[in-house]
């Protein structure tokens, strides 16, 4: 049984509120728009990887910290049944949509990169921003199907198809179809996110 669930919105608006910032300084800072930033307060925007990594670097914390995660392990080994789930969006009619994470590297103490295991869910017609923040990133699809935008394409990717990306270019990751899609997920942030 997965770990406890986290909600992301509360852990923003504690470092946003700690740090004594605004939602408009956190938008300027950050790149993302106030009114999504306030979303995710809220628990009404599901954001991005790539808008938890901006979010980390304006607070000065690593990704794991972000999380509520630090590593003090040289090695880091996670139970499938010891899993921490991050909640990420909760809708007012109590459905939940968008996505969801599980940490693969809370404990390894000093990494260089943040893997998940990420559950995409089926978003319909909803609009979705293009991010960017600093870093690279690979995807490996486990199960359903991954639209991704890049650049000027879109690619479909199934289970067993990766991508590897420089994360500073603007793209989408979005559920294809109408079934949920899992995928493993490593984040490098570089040197400029690694907070020891």
């Amino acid at each position: 049984m997965p770990g406890k669930d986290r909600k992301i919105g509360e852990r923003i608006r504690g470092l946003r509120k700690a740090k004594g910032l605004s939602i408009t300084d956190v938008a300027e800072q950050s790149g993302i728009s106030e009114s999504t930033i306030s979303g995710i307060e809220r628990h009404m925007v599901s954001p991005p990887l790539g808008n938890i990594v901006s979010l980390a670097k304006v607070f000065g914390i690593s990704v794991g910290d972000f999380f509520g995660e630090s590593g003090d392990s040289a090695y880091c080994i996670v139970r499938s049944g010891n899993r921490k789930t991050v909640s990420r969006f909760n809708s007012t009619d109590g459905t939940s949509g968008g996505y969801s994470y599980e940490s693969l590297g809370q404990q390894k103490k000093n990494r260089h990169m943040e893997p998940f295991l990420v559950t995409l869910r089926p978003m319909g017609s909803q609009p979705v921003e293009p991010n960017q923040h600093i870093g690279e990133e690979i995807l490996f699809i486990l199960e359903g199907q991954v639209e991704i935008r890049l650049l000027d394409k879109t690619e479909i990717l199934n289970p067993g198809d990766s991508i590897y990306y420089d994360s500073t270019m603007p793209h989408v990751v979005l559920c294809h179809g109408d079934a949920p899609a899992t995928m493993l997920a490593v984040i490098y942030a570089k040197d400029e996110m690694i907070i020891l």
